[in-house]
């Protein structure tokens, strides 16, 4: 069983990005012994700072709180130009607290209308870039308090989710109050009119780069007003009149680069925009449906410009913005970040490029369409690799975020496309994977934790993964005090763990103990992180050694615990799977017997057999059916309603899986050994279901409704219960028709016991 799917960082520039190996270089320069003491307060201010600069915010702030040097170090300005407060809750308070170190706060990222609100009292008013996602709840009122306190903004980005809330009035305040503004993109708003437009064009005169992606509506005549504009994106904007885009937009006389992608838009504007705009130089049409379906298309003359589409070879045509074209045909991107090209205009296109092509490759693997495949194999992934190896976080976050994405075919049932996911092993995917979650910014352990832990349901990348040293990274991550960071990579070791080769190396980089800390860390609060690291326990207990070190680590009150107090369905399933397997060993640990001398323990897997969810009952009553075979657990089971509970579980699964009726049965089969349950089973009325499972369609079910009928037949009475509820045929059809050896043979003992005189 394995979760479902959902489901190297550049040296210092001026993204503010340093690498761990530019660390160890100081380090090393500063002829320190690796395993000698080191006196930590001599070192030199200028390597405090730069050790600060790695660190993520709250680690930050524990080390400025040793001592009162580096207190001061701490809060240097160089150490506070940025701020990525997305997986910390941030709210007034808290922006309070750190508003005395915020003064020279340059960028900001968010998450959330809560966060939101809290902008304000940070008090930044130099504040340059704000971005924020997950922004459905943020209003006009807070986006325009927002804009009125940053005078100084020249970017804002709020997306990719839509600012359902967001109206053309906030466009109009971010004009008014925003007139150094460079940058707008704003996803998924309803109405963007020619009145919000204008304000734009009429206050924000170095406006070059706007986005109104995955809008409702847009005022396409009065985008024409906005001169300054060099690159635009509608990307998933419905409603266009692209007659009206065609006849104008080729007038706006500094447009370089247009992004039309996901849009309706068909060849007959595509070629009036390549043949008319004398300044445009790349038009992005990737996933347009009616342009990919018009045949015309291939004949279309471009004019010497670029057009991206899925039918077009992307790296080919990035190739001609170069004046050194020999080498046409490979990864052009990373030939850019290699090169010593001081063109600024191409560097603007190339940027651009990065960012709208990760935007739209995310947004088309989340909507899965059909008839892909062969582009996501022969560009697509190579592609994403290439754009996570962009200087721009967000463009590496969204380039992880859709390999994570792409491969999926369904998210439910934990499949995912083998082909996609070679692919992305074979190009070299899973080492830049791995470079990214040893990265310092915590969005891009978070982002590629999620790819590395979906792409390893395929076998072939998990073994891959393993043998790239990919477990211990994160086992690492999963000690993460970031929630994020932590969810994501005990959904990696969820994964891994269902190899059995890979269930030692876990456990031998503390994979184990990290994921029973993550149960008590995240208690209450974080479902997600506690399915994963539930479902990750589980299938490592499956493994008798491993069993034992879930045990010893504390394992058993930890999963007991969200067996008793968490109310959400995955994590109950999980830790009733995890119960199970711990139990599942015999005799050869004592891990049955511990989980039956928990504290409520038994009296919770009695509860779970009532969820209503069919996993949760399944699983509950294969922990049970485990437990029982311990004498002790047994009738500490049946003291806690086990026998009611499962009886009525019994006559409740008729037509439930199989899966749930064979641990129905198992979970009743292993309570009667006792003469005592067996008479209470009886009594309850736990006949009848069991002679009905008997007739299932499935040998699993017949072994262990036989064999709790076998044992039910010891007594007399249940023996005549047996006979009277029409046990009889049902056992004799089992004995020459079952496929399942045991289950005749079980049958046959059933019968012989009915019928002994003795």
């Amino acid at each position: 069983m394995t979760r479902r799917v959902r489901r190297k960082v550049a040296k210092k520039g001026k993204d503010d990005a340093v690498s761990l190996s530019y660390l160890e270089i100081e380090v090393e320069d500063l002829g320190l012994e690796r395993n000698g003491n080191v006196d930590w307060t001599s070192l030199p201010d200028d390597t405090v700072i730069q050790l600060f600069s790695c660190l993520n915010y709250r680690d930050r702030a524990s080390l400025s709180s040793t001592c009162k040097t580096w207190r001061v170090l701490g809060a240097s300005q160089c150490l506070w130009s940025s701020l990525d407060l997305r997986a910390h809750k941030f709210d007034t308070a808290t922006a309070t607290s750190l508003a005395s170190r915020c003064m020279y706060l340059q960028k900001l990222r968010f998450r959330g209308a809560e966060s939101a609100d809290a902008i304000i009292h940070l008090q930044a008013k130099n504040l340059r870039e704000i971005s924020g996602d997950y922004c459905r709840k943020i209003t006009d009122a807070t986006l325009s308090v927002i804009v009125a306190r940053h005078e100084a903004l020249e970017s804002l980005q709020l997306g990719p989710d839509f600012c359902e809330r967001i109206t053309g009035d906030a466009i109009k305040a971010i004009a008014l109050c925003c007139p150094k503004l460079k940058k707008l993109r704003l996803s998924g708003i309803k109405d963007v009119y020619a009145d919000a437009i204008n304000a734009l064009a009429k206050h924000c005169p170095t406006l070059v780069d706007i986005g109104f992606l995955d809008c409702l509506n847009v005022d396409e005549a009065a985008l024409e007003n906005v001169s300054s504009v060099r690159f635009l994106s509608v990307a998933g904007t419905s409603n266009m009149k692209w007659d009206v885009v065609s006849h104008l937009w080729h007038k706006l006389p500094k447009l370089i680069g247009l992004d039309v992608s996901r849009t309706d838009i068909g060849s007959a504007a595509i070629s009036r925009l390549l043949s008319s705009s004398l300044s445009l130089k790349v038009l992005c049409a990737l996933n347009c449906p009616v342009l990919e379906e018009e045949t015309s298309i291939s004949t279309t003359k471009t004019n010497g410009k670029l057009l991206l589409a899925l039918f077009s070879d992307i790296f080919r045509e990035l190739s001609s913005l170069f004046a050194e074209t020999s080498n046409k045909g490979r990864n052009m991107f990373l030939d850019w970040r290699c090169s010593k090209n001081k063109d600024k205009n191409l560097n603007e296109i190339m940027t651009w490029l990065e960012w709208i092509l990760s935007h739209t490759l995310l947004r088309t693997a989340e909507s899965n369409p059909q008839g892909l495949d062969n582009f996501w194999l022969k560009q697509g992934a190579a592609l994403l690799l290439s754009l996570m190896q962009s200087s721009q976080e967000d463009v590496q976050e969204r380039a992880a975020t859709g390999l994570a994405t792409f491969v999926v075919i369904d998210d439910e049932n934990a499949s995912i496309d083998r082909g996609r996911a070679e692919a992305v092993m074979r190009d070299g995917g899973i080492r830049l994977l791995l470079n990214l979650a040893k990265s310092w910014h915590e969005g891009l352990q978070s982002e590629a934790a999620k790819a590395l832990a979906n792409l390893s349901v395929n076998a072939n990348v998990a073994k891959a993964v393993a043998e790239e040293g990919g477990i211990n990274i994160l086992a690492a991550l999963a000690r993460s005090m970031n929630r994020l960071v932590a969810e994501e990579a005990a959904g990696g070791l969820w994964n891994l763990s269902v190899g059995e080769e890979h269930k030692a190396a876990i456990a031998e980089a503390g994979g184990v103990k990290a994921l029973v800390d993550l149960i008590f860390k995240w208690s209450s609060g974080g479902d997600g992180v506690l399915e994963r690291a539930a479902g990750a326990l589980a299938n490592l207990a499956a493994d008798d050694k491993c069993s034992m070190e879930v045990a010893i680590v504390g394992g058993v009150h930890a999963l007991v615990m969200l067996a008793r107090n968490c109310k959400f369905e995955g994590v109950q399933e999980q830790a009733a799977r995890a119960l199970a397997n711990l139990a599942s060993h015999g005799d050869s640990n004592s891990n049955n017997a511990a989980v039956g001398q928990e504290v409520g323990a038994l009296e919770a897997l009695v509860q779970l057999t009532r969820s209503p969810h069919e996993g949760v009952r399944q699983e509950a009553a294969g922990a049970l059916w485990n437990l029982s075979f311990d004498d002790r657990n047994r009738e500490a089971i049946a003291a806690a309603g086990g026998v009611e509970a499962l009886v009525t579980l019994a006559q409740s699964c008729s037509n439930a899986s199989p899966g749930l009726q064979e641990r129905a049965a198992g979970a009743l089969w292993g309570l009667s050994v006792s003469e005592a349950n067996s008479i209470a089973i009886g009594r309850e009325g736990g006949v009848a279901p069991l002679i009905a499972l008997a007739r299932s369609d499935a040998e699993d079910v017949h072994e262990t409704a036989a064999g709790a009928l076998w044992n039910l037949a010891f007594n007399h009475s249940n023996a005549l219960r047996i006979v009277e509820e029409g046990g009889v045929p049902a056992l004799v059809h089992l004995c020459s028709s079952s496929l399942s050896k045991m289950a005749r043979f079980m049958a046959a003992l059933a019968l012989a016991y009915m019928f002994d005189g003795r």
